[in-house]
């Protein structure tokens, strides 16, 4: 069975706006205010919380690995509670989810958010249960670029690993896609843009609308 699987934040989803003010809120409870910003910093959000609180230590004079980990928690805690306030679904991605459905692709999601809190925002944003499958940090014991986690959502979602892609937005998702052997189609809408050329993706993703051409052209 052919199938589509997807990343979720940067990739379906504008999350940059609910990841940021969660490390905001770490920093101003240490006292510093807010370290990051969300106009120049969407990028780093997309990457994850350790990738924000990093950027925010940096700014600050130093890492501090312990630092962070004693923070991370107090971040996801931070974000489970304002999931949604800011999120978006970027244009065309519901529809495109919908229209895949509809040509008898099987669709999943792989991504490293905690698996709980993936689950939670798409509920919240009602776009849970058209999935077929949900795969997030915490469902297997490695994460992307592995391709472990790839290789579940597809077999969870009813496809078959050879009739199968990935559509990303980072260097995370094209290495991933390499490790499983199948394309990648890379996002040009997230804040990366055109950059993710660079990566040599099978395609390119300009709009959502344009999706169902390239997924045949790729796997049929």
């Amino acid at each position: 069975m052919r199938c589509v699987i997807f990343d979720l934040d940067g990739t379906l989803a504008d999350t940059s706006g609910d990841l940021i003010a969660a490390a905001n809120a770490c920093f101003r409870a240490l006292g510093h205010g807010d370290m990051l910003d969300h106009a120049k910093d969407a990028g780093t959000a997309l990457r994850g919380g350790r990738a924000m609180l990093t950027l925010g230590f940096e700014r600050l004079g130093g890492v501090d690995d312990a630092l962070i980990d004693a923070q991370y928690p107090v971040l996801l805690d931070a974000y489970d509670k304002a999931i949604d306030h800011h999120t978006v679904l970027y244009p065309g991605a519901r529809e495109a989810v919908d229209r895949l459905k509809a040509a008898d692709y099987k669709v999943g999601i792989c991504t490293n958010k905690p698996i709980h809190l993936a689950e939670k925002l798409l509920k919240n944003i009602e776009f849970f249960d058209v999935f077929d499958a949900v795969v997030g940090a915490g469902s297997l014991p490695v994460r992307k670029p592995d391709p472990a986690p790839y290789i579940a959502a597809v077999r969870e979602s009813g496809g078959s690993l050879d009739r199968s892609l990935l559509v990303g937005d980072t260097l995370t998702d094209r290495a991933t896609s390499q490790a499983a052997g199948v394309p990648s189609l890379l996002v040009t809408f997230s804040p990366e843009g055109q950059a993710v050329s660079r990566w040599s993706p099978e395609a390119l993703l300009h709009h959502f609308d344009d999706i169902d051409e390239i997924v045949a052209d790729l796997i049929g």
